[in-house]
């Protein structure tokens, strides 16, 4: 299983998007778990990191399954309209 880290800002987006991948393809079977619960801050950087995951997971066939999202970054995806990606297939 993945965990996004407690803080995830336009600051970290780019290493922990880097480090989310590496071990994406670390995974075996065809299903990602991501956990989320520990992020607490973030801002609509953590919704372009969630989203290049969840592309790179189609690309290897496997589907993301994100845990424990953050009811205001729900929000947040809603309020832009891309929830449903962040949602399993």
């Amino acid at each position: 299983m993945l965990a996004l880290p407690q803080e995830l800002t336009q600051s970290q987006a780019m290493v922990c998007l880097a480090s989310l991948l590496k071990g994406m393809g670390e995974q075996p079977g065809l299903e990602v778990v991501l956990d989320a619960t520990p992020l607490t801050r973030f801002d609509s950087a953590a919704l372009a990191v969630l989203l290049d995951l969840r592309r790179q997971a189609v690309t290897l066939g496997k589907q993301l399954t994100i845990r424990g999202l953050p009811g205001r970054l729900s929000d947040l995806a809603a309020l832009y309209g891309i929830a449903e990606l962040l949602q399993p297939a």
